[in-house]
């Protein structure tokens, strides 16, 4: 749970307001505590009065940069700040319940067994999901781990690019709970962070097929995106929240949400390598988004812009990089395109000159190889697709063993085709 500052912020008015999700009320109390009219609020963060009124009267967050500031102004604790726009738990001090031990055990034992159920067919442990579930409930405690945040970061968005889809899930609650901890500062750097690590999340929640989680932190990257104030931060967060949507079959509010993340990166004036890279990887997000809700024109025109904004990129981007798409990145993304529009051709056609060299991380080169073999699928040759999920198994087997969908072509290769070279090894690989 989240540790709540004392004074007015643990009021039972203040805990009421958080359950209403209403962040402009929370502006008003930490204002009228202080003795403020609106106008002494406009006046400390750049607005006018009316403005103010409007920000405390509405619950629709429309300008979060102004609610950050306006929350900064009255001392609002960040963490509260997300639970009342709804992205978040907060704890406040209340007396204490206690059930009695049946109810509990019922309840929980009732949750328990529905996570159990929603993990059939993963290859990811349960205990993992489980203690997932646990962190996202509210927020984990600190682990105790004195590792440089950073570098944990980095190790772990290294265990996503290998595949090690488990590993990483193992790490991920414990390093939420430090990095909760070090954002109690309200630094803009830890938001950011913080925003970093609940994508992570996100991917690889996606990855595995557990979108209700993903939405969960996804949401949670946004509101911490938009607390640190950073544009790639915030389009970071906005694309794994519009892939969770189009998964959620919401390709409207997901395409809605891609577009906007693009307009604010270009507005950035794209003057810096990163910068560039971000808007190429939102147009390919938004390409691939229209192409799965069947909007052939968008998804072809933004493949088209992507392509031409990538040519100022370098072939292997730094490491280091939020956004690490490249000219061969677009192709694979074209290859995904056609292939959601259903064109098997034009799919293997955008993949022709595409090799494993060409991508960084493990996760890129299998996946090239499992997108290829969906082409293949497509075009009802089950050789070919047998041979790209062999190569990409022998690259990440994550790749083929924790997708869902990976995992739906190897079980009708078995069912379908299980004398084709390949099918047989694919079949034993996947369910172990």
């Amino acid at each position: 749970m989240l540790a709540i500052e004392s004074g007015i912020w643990t009021s039972p008015e203040a805990r009421a307001l958080i359950e209403q999700r209403h962040p402009g009320a929370l502006i008003r109390m930490g204002r009228t505590s202080r003795g403020w009219r609106q106008a002494d609020l406009g006046q400390r963060i750049g607005c006018s009065a009316s403005t103010v009124s409007r920000l405390e009267g509405s619950k629709r967050v429309t300008d979060m940069a102004l609610l950050r500031a306006a929350a900064a102004a009255v001392d609002l604790p960040s963490p509260l700040l997300a639970a009342a726009c709804g992205f978040a738990t907060a704890a406040v001090s209340a007396p204490t319940r206690v059930a009695n031990d049946t109810q509990r055990d019922a309840e929980e034992d009732s949750m328990r067994r529905r996570t159990l159920l929603a993990a059939a067919g993963t290859a990811v442990p349960v205990s993992l999901l489980l203690a997932m579930d646990d962190a996202l409930a509210g927020t984990p405690a600190p682990s105790g781990n004195a590792a440089p945040l950073d570098a944990r970061l980095a190790r772990a968005r290294g265990r996503f690019d290998a595949g090690q889809h488990s590993a990483l899930l193992r790490e991920l609650p414990g390093l939420l709970g430090d990095v909760h901890h070090a954002a109690q500062t309200r630094a803009d750097l830890d938001h950011a962070r913080l925003s970093a690590c609940y994508a992570l999340a996100s991917q690889v929640l996606v990855k595995i097929g557990r979108h209700d989680r993903a939405r969960i932190t996804a949401d949670r990257a946004m509101t911490y995106a938009s607390l640190a104030g950073s544009p790639l931060a915030a389009a970071a967060a906005a694309r794994e929240l519009a892939i969770v949507l189009r998964h959620q079959d919401q390709p409207a509010a997901a395409q809605r949400l891609i577009l906007s993340a693009a307009a604010d990166v270009e507005a950035t004036g794209l003057a810096t390598e990163a910068q560039a890279a971000a808007y190429a990887q939102m147009l390919c997000t938004t390409s691939y988004t229209a192409a799965r809700a069947g909007d052939r024109g968008q998804a072809l025109a933004m493949i088209g812009e992507a392509r031409r904004a990538a040519k100022r990129l370098p072939a292997n981007p730094p490491a280091g990089r939020l956004f690490r798409i490249s000219p061969a990145a677009v192709d694979l993304y074209a290859v995904g395109v056609h292939w959601a529009l259903g064109d098997a051709g034009a799919a293997l056609d955008a993949g022709r000159g595409l090799r494993a060299d060409l991508f960084p991380t493990p996760e890129r080169k299998s996946r090239m190889h499992t997108d290829l073999a969906r082409a293949w699928w497509q075009w009802g040759r089950p050789e070919q697709t047998a041979q790209e999920l062999l190569a990409a198994m022998r690259v990440s087997p994550g790749e083929v063993r924790d997708r869902p969908a990976i995992r739906t072509i190897v079980s009708d290769l078995s069912s379908r085709h299980s004398r084709t070279p390949g099918v047989r090894e694919l079949a034993l690989a996947v369910a172990r």
